[in-house]
C-alpha cells in the first residue's frame, strides 16, 4: 500500500468485503506506507474491532527495548485500538540482541498491548533462538514467504514450526499471481487439471493445498473485490489427499 491516500476507498472497501466474507485476519505493518496501511485498517475495521484479529509488526531498526515499546504504541494509536491480537518481529536484526525484543514483547503483553508475540522472517534458528529468548510466553507464529512455487521452508522450518507449535503465517500465498494467471507449463496443467475438478479456480486450488496443512495460514493480498470473493472460496472443503500429492510432486 502506497502512502498515497487517494486508494483508500478502494483498500477500505476490499477489507470490509473480505470481513463481510469472515476472512477476519488483518495483517499489517508499521512499515508499510510509513504506518498509513494501520490507518486504513482502524477505518476499515471500525466497530468490528471486538470480532478481528489484527496483526502487525516492529520494522526492524525499532527492536531494541524501548523502540520496540513506543513503536507498539505508534502503532496503536494509528489503529485505534487498546491491544493487537499478533505483534511481530518484521525481520531479524544481527545488531540488536534478540533477547532484549523479546524482553519488550513480554513486557507489552504483561500490560495488555499485545495478546501474541510472533516474528517474520525468521530462519530455523533464528526461530529457535527467539522461542528461547522468551521467559514467560510461547512463540505464536513465524510469517513467511511459501506457497506451491516457494517451498524451501519444507525442509528445515516448517517441520521445526509443526512440531513446536508455532504457526506459519504464509505471505505471497499466490506466488506474485503466478498461481492464479501465468502459464507454469507441466506444473500449470496439473493444476488446471485438478482446479476443474473442484470447479474451483487455479487460485483456490493452491491456497487450499496451503491451509490444509497443520498449523499453516495464508494471507493473500487483494485489493480488487472479485479477487477476494475468489480467496474467500478456498476455505470450507479439502483436496483429496491424492491431489495433494499430485500437487506436490508437479511443483517441486
Amino acid at each position: 500500500m502506497s502512502k498515497d491516500s487517494s486508494a483508500d476507498t478502494d483498500a477500505i472497501r476490499a477489507l470490509r468485503l473480505g470481513l463481510e466474507m469472515e476472512m477476519r485476519f488483518i495483517d499489517t505493518a508499521e512499515m508499510y506506507a510509513k504506518g498509513h496501511s494501520e490507518e486504513v485498517v482502524a477505518e476499515a475495521v471500525g466497530a468490528e474491532r471486538e470480532s478481528v484479529f489484527i496483526a502487525t509488526k516492529v520494522s526492524p531498526e525499532n527492536l531494541k527495548y524501548d523502540s520496540v515499546l513506543r513503536s507498539c504504541e505508534s502503532s496503536l494509536k494509528r489503529l485505534r485500538t487498546g491491544y493487537v491480537d499478533l505483534y511481530q518481529v518484521h525481520w531479524p536484526n544481527s545488531r540488536i540482541p534478540i533477547r532484549d525484543t523479546m524482553r519488550a514483547m513480554e513486557k507489552l503483553m504483561t500490560e495488555g498491548k499485545i495478546r501474541h508475540i510472533g516474528v517474520s522472517n525468521f530462519s530455523k534458528k533464528q526461530t529457535r533462538e527467539a522461542q528461547e529468548a522468551l521467559s514467560k510466553s510461547s512463540l505464536a507464529s513465524n510469517q513467511v514467504e511459501y506457497s506451491l512455487l516457494e517451498r524451501s521452508i519444507e525442509k528445515e522450518l516448517l517441520p521445526y514450526c509443526t512440531s513446536e507449535h508455532v504457526t506459519i503465517i504464509a505471505y505471497t500465498p499466490l506466488g506474485r499471481g503466478s498461481l492464479a494467471e501465468s502459464p507454469l507449463n507441466g506444473s500449470r496443467v496439473v493444476l488446471d487439471e485438478i482446479a476443474s475438478k473442484y470447479c474451483k479456480t487455479g487460485a483456490q486450488i493452491a491456497l487450499n493445498w496451503l491451509i490444509a496443512k497443520e498449523a499453516v495460514v495464508a494471507i493473500p493480498k487483494a485489493t480488487n473485490l472479485q479477487h477476494i470473493r475468489v480467496n474467500a472460496a478456498a476455505a470450507g472443503w479439502r483436496l483429496s489427499r491424492e491431489d495433494e500429492r499430485k500437487l506436490d510432486e508437479s511443483f517441486r
